[in-house]
């Protein structure tokens, strides 16, 4: 699983954190300004009495999803990698060292 992060990610964004064996991902599809803190004791416990053992990895943080509260997201995963690097959004042919392509975009002829 991958959050990607950017001032604009209309067109693009430039950091990654990219989670390996994600078991359970509890964050909103589209969030803005997050705030990652350590977990709370009782949010270790609910997520290890989910899934009978303790994750490798507890993410958990505060972001702003358009309500007015603060929601808390958690993701456990085996491991996380921060990825740096331009990412596009859209068709680009003319890529430079160190960009690629989000997952999802493909050239205008195979659309």
């Amino acid at each position: 699983m991958r959050l990607g992060a950017g001032h604009d990610l209309t067109y693009h964004h430039d950091l990654e954190l990219v989670f390996r064996d994600p078991v359970l991902v509890q964050c909103p599809t589209a969030f803005q300004d997050p705030v990652f803190r350590v977990p709370r004791p009782e949010e270790a416990l609910a997520v290890t009495r989910q899934f009978g053992e303790a994750p490798q990895l507890l993410v958990v943080f505060e972001a702003d999803a358009g309500g007015t509260e603060p929601v808390t997201s958690l993701i456990a995963a085996s491991s996380v990698e921060m990825v740096q690097g331009t990412v596009f959004r859209y068709w680009r042919g003319d890529l430079e060292p160190g960009q690629r392509l989000a997952p999802w975009v493909r050239p205008p002829d195979q659309q």
